[in-house]
C-alpha cells in the first residue's frame, strides 16, 4: 500500500474536521480552508479542470494537481466525507469515488468571474483597490485571486516554486487570504534594464530582452495575448473571483490596439471594469471624464463604476461633482474613499522620484540611490524601527550617517560605474570600520574584489571591473541565467531564524566568513559574507530585513542602535502588512457600494 493510500484511509477513518488550526502548517493554501483531506482522496483524478499531466525529469507522465484548491473548500470537504460515510467506503481506490467526484464537481465547481480595476492615471490607487476588494471578498467566504496581466516593476518576489512575480501581487495575494502566490497572478513582468529595453519575464521565468518597438510590434501580437488568456482562464478555473489590476491608463490611444494590460486584458478575461481616480492629484473629474471619452465607444460599456480615491478632508464635498460626473458619463460613482495613511510596499521606483528621505527616527541610515535600483521594498522594514532613511546620490551626503546600505540593482556593473563616476566608491570605502555597511544582492556584488562579465551580459560592455574591495569575493556572469529561490535559515552569529529570496544573475566566489546558514534538502549551505570587526555585511537575500533577527543585528552596530532598539519590542514585518491590509479593506468597505460591485461581478449593470 502506497503512502498516499494509507494517509487517505486514515482521513476516512477520522471523518470530517473542517479547518484545522492546530496543524502547524495551517493554512497551507488559504485562510479558512478545509483540512479534512490533506491527501486528496481522488488522486490522481486526471480531471483537466483540476490539474494537468506533466513530464517528469525521466520522461514519464505525472499528474500535477498542486494548484488545485477544490478539495479544500469547506462545502466540498464536508460533502465528500459525507458521501464516503453514507456509501460505507473505506478504501480510496473504491471505484465509487469517481462518482463522488463527479457529483461534487456538478454541485460546487463552476467557472469563476473576473473584475478589472482600471486607473485614470498611474498611481491612481489600482493596487490598493485590488487588495481591498480581494480582502473584502475573502472575508465574505469567497475564494479569490489577484491578477495583473502585465506589470512593469523592479520590485519583485519569488514564489514557493521559484517563479518571479511583481511584489504587489504577493501583497494582493495575502489580502486574498492565500498562503502562496503563484506565477499565474502576474504572467508578464517587465523589468527595465535601461531607458528603452526591458527584460520580459513570462510566467515567472526570463523570456528575453525587448525594446519598446519590438515589444508592441512582436511580443504583444505574437505570444502576449495568448499568455494573458491562458493564465486568466487558469485562475478562473480555480477561484470564485479573479480581481484584475490594470497598468497605467487604459486610454493610451497610441497603443490602444495593442494593449494587453487594461481594456484588452479585460476583454480577454470577460471582465467588467471599474475606474479609480486619485483625487489628491487635482482634476479628478476631468481625469475620469477624459479617460472614458478617449476609450473607443464600443468599449466604454465595459466600465460599470467609478471610484474617487484618496480624498482628504470632508468626503461629502465631492458629492455634487460625483452626481454631475454620473450625469455626463452615465456611469455611477460607486465609491468615495478617504485618504488612508498606510505602510505598504511601494510598487515601483517612480514612487521614489524626488524623495530624499523617509522616517524621522534617531538612527540615520543612508541608502545609495542607484539609477537602476530594484527591490527597494527591502528597506521598508527599517521604518518599523527608530530609524530615518535618506537616499544618497552624492558623496557629501554620507556625512554624519549612522549606516550605509547599497541596495539591489537591475544592472550591477552599470550602477557600479555610476558609483565610481560620482566618487561614491571612495566615500563608501572611507567609511569602512566607522559605520556598518550592508550590500543587498547587486550591492553585495559591488562590495567584492572584482566583477567579471566576459560577454557583456550584465554591463554596458564586456570586461572585468574592479569592485569596492570590501570583500575578497569575485562575481562572474557566464550565462544568461537567473537564480530565483526562496530561502530559510539562521543568522550564524545568533542562531536566530531568517527568511528571504534570491533573484539575481551572476554567481559569486565567496572568500569570506558566511553571514547565514541556509537550510536545503541536500544539506545546509553557507550564504552571504561578514567581517564583523569592520562592520561589513553582504547577502543575496532580498527581504532579509523583514524578520527582526537580522534587521536588529545589523542596526545594533549603528552608534545609537543598541540604546534605541532596547526601547521597543521586535516586530515582524508580515504582521505590519496584515494590519495595514485590514485597515485598507475596512475603509474601502465602509465607503464603497460593495453590493453594486457584487452585482457587477455577477454580470449585472
Amino acid at each position: 500500500m502506497d503512502n498516499i493510500t494509507k494517509k487517505v484511509r486514515e482521513e476516512i477513518e477520522r471523518g470530517w474536521i473542517g479547518p484545522d488550526g492546530s496543524c502547524p502548517y495551517h493554512p497551507c493554501h488559504f485562510s479558512g480552508q478545509d483540512c479534512t483531506f490533506c491527501y486528496c482522496p481522488f488522486y490522481p483524478c486526471l480531471d483537466e479542470d483540476l490539474g494537468q499531466t506533466l513530464k517528469s525529469k525521466r520522461g514519464s507522465d505525472i499528474w500535477d494537481c498542486s494548484y488545485c484548491l477544490f478539495i479544500h473548500r469547506q462545502e466540498v470537504g464536508k460533502f465528500v466525507m459525507s458521501e464516503i460515510k453514507d456509501r460505507e467506503i473505506t478504501e480510496p481506490k473504491d471505484p465509487r469515488m469517481k462518482d463522488i467526484l463527479k457529483e461534487a464537481k456538478a454541485r460546487y465547481h463552476k467557472k469563476g468571474r473576473s473584475l478589472m480595476v482600471l486607473g485614470a492615471t498611474s498611481d491612481a490607487g489600482k493596487s490598493i483597490a485590488v487588495a481591498a476588494i480581494c480582502r473584502i471578498l475573502h472575508k465574505r467566504g469567497f475564494l479569490v485571486a489577484p491578477f495583473k496581466s502585465q506589470n512593469m516593476s523592479l520590485n519583485s518576489k519569488v514564489t514557493r516554486r521559484g517563479f518571479e512575480i511583481a511584489m504587489i501581487q504577493t501583497i494582493q495575494s495575502k489580502a486574498a487570504g492565500l498562503k502562496n502566490p503563484d506565477q499565474y497572478m502576474n504572467p508578464i513582468l517587465l523589468k527595465p534594464k535601461g531607458d528603452t529595453v526591458s527584460q520580459v519575464t513570462v510566467e515567472g521565468k526570463p523570456y528575453g530582452d525587448y525594446n519598446v518597438k519590438d515589444y508592441y510590434e512582436k511580443f504583444v501580437p505574437g505570444p502576449g495575448a495568448g499568455i494573458v488568456r491562458r493564465n486568466a482562464e487558469f485562475l478562473k478555473g480555480r477561484y470564485d473571483f479573479v480581481v484584475m489590476e490594470g497598468a497605467g491608463s487604459p486610454a493610451e490611444i497610441n497603443i490602444y490596439d495593442r494593449d494587453i494590460a487594461n481594456i484588452g486584458a479585460a476583454k480577454i478575461a470577460g471582465a467588467p471594469c471599474i475606474l479609480i481616480v486619485n483625487v489628491e492629484w487635482g482634476g479628478a473629474f476631468a481625469y475620469a471624464a477624459g479617460t472614458v471619452k478617449l476609450i473607443p465607444e464600443e468599449d466604454r460599456g465595459l466600465i460599470k463604476g467609478i471610484i474617487l480615491n484618496n480624498i482628504r478632508g470632508d468626503i461629502s464635498r465631492m458629492a455634487t461633482g460625483a452626481k454631475e460626473l454620473e450625469r455626463i458619463l452615465g456611469i455611477p460613482v460607486i465609491g468615495m474613499i478617504p485618504h488612508i495613511d498606510l505602510q505598504l510596499p511601494l510598487e515601483d521606483s517612480e514612487a521614489l522620484r524626488g524623495m530624499k528621505s523617509m522616517g524621522g527616527g534617531n538612527m540615520k541610515i543612508s541608502v545609495i540611490r542607484l539609477p537602476r535600483i530594484s527591490n527597494f521594498t527591502d528597506l521598508d522594514p527599517l521604518y518599523m524601527e527608530d530609524a530615518s532613511v535618506r537616499f544618497v546620490t552624492e558623496p557629501e551626503e554620507l556625512e554624519g550617517t549612522g549606516a550605509i546600505i547599497i541596495p539591489g540593482t537591475k544592472n550591477t556593473i552599470s550602477d557600479l560605474i555610476w558609483l565610481k563616476e560620482k566618487g561614491l566608491d571612495r566615500a563608501i570605502k572611507g567609511m569602512k570600520g566607522k559605520v556598518p555597511i550592508l550590500g543587498l544582492c547587486g550591492g553585495y556584488q559591488m562590495m567584492g574584489r572584482s566583477l567579471e562579465d566576459p560577454n557583456g551580459l550584465e554591463g554596458p560592455y564586456p570586461g572585468t571591473f574592479e569592485g569596492l574591495g570590501l570583500f575578497d569575493n569575485v562575481t562572474r556572469w557566464d550565462e544568461y541565467k537567473k537564480r530565483t529561490i526562496q530561502d530559510e535559515g539562521i543568522l550564524i552569529k545568533t542562531g536566530e531564524p531568517v527568511t528571504g529570496y534570491e533573484i539575481h544573475m551572476g554567481n559569486s566566489e565567496v572568500n569570506e566568513d558566511p553571514l547565514f546558514k541556509i537550510e536545503r534538502f541536500t544539506g545546509d549551505e553557507a550564504e552571504g559574507s561578514i567581517r564583523e570587526d569592520e562592520m561589513l555585511f553582504g547577502t543575496y537575500l532580498h527581504g532579509v530585513l523583514e524578520k527582526p533577527s537580522f534587521r536588529r543585528f545589523f542596526l545594533s552596530f549603528v552608534k545609537e542602535g543598541k540604546d534605541v532598539l532596547s526601547a521597543s519590542p521586535p516586530k515582524d514585518y508580515d504582521d505590519l502588512i496584515e494590519e495595514n491590509i485590514e485597515r485598507l479593506a475596512v475603509s474601502f468597505e465602509e465607503n464603497m457600494d460593495m453590493e453594486r460591485i457584487m452585482k457587477i461581478l455577477e454580470g449585472g449593470p
